[in-house]
């Protein structure tokens, strides 16, 4: 049986910067206070909006719908429009959410979260804007290993290479095998939650030329090397503008190295989150990467303690 909603959302779509953006809601306008402004929830790379639904669930049994939560697909992500474009840029990930917290809080602080990919546009947009965040919360968004200038014409190059041929995900014959997929993914995903999470994470195409079968709704460009440098000393002038109290929550069980190797260590991300100014952090266990999947009931209670 798949997982049953507590607090069911709706949806919502509004044009921003040339693309209808889907927004999945929790309640409305009228739930708005300046104790508790909107909070927007910003998911990570190759997930959507709809994946929040677990903690949202926890938030509303600790305390009832008592808020007005938003969740954006990104672009070219969940329901949202995909670009004309073959390569993803976090500038525009920065400017869509400028645009979608004028959208949703006109001229009023939100609180924000972000998850992993989300976590990073949530802390740029953080510095750049401090006035528009009441609270910030990074789930996870560790940032990227320090590059360097002499890996310019090697990433560029990969870059050049990587346009020339389609870029692709793997489909799927049905919604029972993007489950497995998602468990896959995440082991600790229970199946309830994966068969839910399912067909919010895919698509049928079983119109005339289509094949018949579940994709992914990501962009498959996603995957892509990014040109750009990570350019750790520009990351961190921004990070420095953060004022809004910063809640940082990692899982016991994520592995950095599994991504990275030695090229980031763990002492690095350290330093960095350091330079911001006011940093609670908290640690879930058991807990991956994947938070709001694997302690729900726990992210909600750090959530809400910190939102108070």
């Amino acid at each position: 049986m798949p997982y049953t909603e507590l607090r069911p959302s709706t949806s919502r779509f509004t044009r921003i910067r040339g693309l209808n953006h889907h927004l999945r809601c929790w309640g409305d306008e009228s739930l708005v206070s300046p104790e508790r402004p909107p909070l927007l929830l910003m998911h990570g790379w190759m997930d959507v909006a709809a994946s929040f639904q677990f903690v949202v669930d926890a938030m509303a049994a600790a305390e009832g719908a008592t808020r007005f939560i938003v969740a954006a697909d990104w672009r070219g992500f969940g329901l949202t429009d995909t670009p004309a474009a073959d390569t993803y840029w976090l500038p525009d990930y920065v400017a869509d959410l400028d645009a979608l917290a004028d959208s949703v809080s006109p001229g009023r602080a939100v609180d924000l979260l972000g998850h992993s990919m989300g976590g990073n546009v949530v802390m740029t947009f953080a510095g750049l804007r401090p006035a528009r965040i009441r609270k910030l919360i990074n789930l996870e968004g560790f940032g990227l290993p320090r590059t360097q200038p002499a890996m310019a014409p090697k990433r560029l190059l990969q870059w050049l290479d990587e346009l020339k041929e389609p870029a692709t995900l793997r489909s799927y014959d049905s919604l029972a095998g993007v489950a497995e997929r998602l468990m896959k993914n995440n082991p600790r995903l229970s199946h309830d939650k994966a068969v839910w999470l399912a067909p919010h994470w895919s698509a049928l195409r079983d119109g005339p030329g289509e094949d018949g079968r579940w994709h992914i709704l990501g962009d498959p460009a996603h995957k892509r090397v990014n040109p750009v440098l990570y350019q750790v000393d520009e990351v961190l002038a921004v990070w420095q503008q953060i004022s809004a109290p910063l809640l940082w929550v990692e899982g016991d069980q994520t592995d950095m190295k599994k991504w990275w190797g030695d090229r980031f260590p763990r002492s690095d991300f350290d330093a960095r989150l350091a330079t911001v100014a006011n940093v609670h952090k908290a640690v879930l266990s058991p807990c991956g990467h994947m938070l709001h999947h694997d302690q729900p009931e726990a992210l909600a209670a750090q959530l809400l303690a910190f939102l108070a």
